[in-house]
C-alpha cells in the first residue's frame, strides 16, 4: 500500500475494481493543511479516462505489471500478435496499442505488458530507426533558424524533420514524443 502523494506518473493503481495507469499527478496544499492529489487516470483494460482527487494520505494498492520481450508477428483484425523466444503467441487488442501503431513493423522487438496473465499493451524502445518514404524537397534560402518540414515513414506517420533530410534517408525517432532525433 502506498499513500496518494507517493504515486507518480506511470504507476499503476487499483481504483475501484479496475487497474488504472496514472498519466499525471498534481499535488496541492489547502488552506488548513488539507493536502490533496489530483490524478489523471486511464483504465488499462477499458481505455476509459478519468480525473480523481484524493486526500494526500489516502492509501491505495500499487500494481506491479509483468513485462516480457517479444517480437511483432502479424495483424489479425482486431488483434496484434506478438511472439516470445519460446514461440508463445500473445494477442493485444488494436485499441490498447496506442501510439505504438505509428512505429510498428514486422519482427520488431517490443515489451508486452501483462496484467494477471493477460497481454494488455505494448511498450516500445525509446527510439527507433525508420526510412523516410516521402518528404518535400528543401526550398533554397529558407534557412533562418530551426526550420522543419513534414516527412512520412512507411506506416504513414508524419514526423517534422530538418530541411537537409531527404526521401530515402534513415532517421532516428523518439517514440515517447514522436520527434526527430538525428539522421542515421
Amino acid at each position: 500500500m502506498k499513500i496518494a502523494q507517493e504515486i507518480r506518473a506511470g504507476n499503476v493503481i487499483m481504483h475501484g475494481k479496475d487497474p488504472m495507469i496514472v498519466l499525471r499527478t498534481e499535488y496541492s496544499r489547502g488552506g488548513r493543511g488539507a493536502a490533496t492529489v489530483r490524478m489523471k487516470l486511464k483504465g488499462l483494460l477499458g481505455n476509459i479516462g478519468t480525473e480523481v482527487v484524493f486526500k494526500a494520505d489516502d492509501k491505495m494498492d500499487q500494481i506491479i505489471l509483468d513485462h516480457k520481450e517479444c517480437t511483432y508477428s502479424y495483424f489479425a483484425d482486431p488483434m496484434y500478435v506478438f511472439m516470445d523466444a519460446d514461440y508463445n503467441q500473445y494477442e493485444v487488442e488494436a485499441e490498447n496499442m496506442g501510439d505504438a501503431l505509428n512505429y510498428l513493423e514486422d519482427n520488431m522487438a517490443v515489451e508486452v505488458v501483462f496484467y494477471e496473465g493477460k497481454a494488455i499493451s505494448v511498450e516500445l524502445p525509446t527510439s527507433v530507426e525508420r526510412e523516410i518514404s516521402w518528404t518535400e524537397p528543401a526550398v533554397k534560402g529558407d534557412t533562418s533558424g530551426k526550420v522543419l518540414k513534414p516527412a512520412k515513414i512507411a506506416t504513414g506517420f508524419e514526423v517534422a524533420v530538418p530541411l537537409f533530410v531527404s526521401q530515402g534517408d534513415r532517421i532516428e525517432i523518439d517514440t515517447r514524443t514522436g520527434e526527430y532525433r538525428k539522421r542515421v
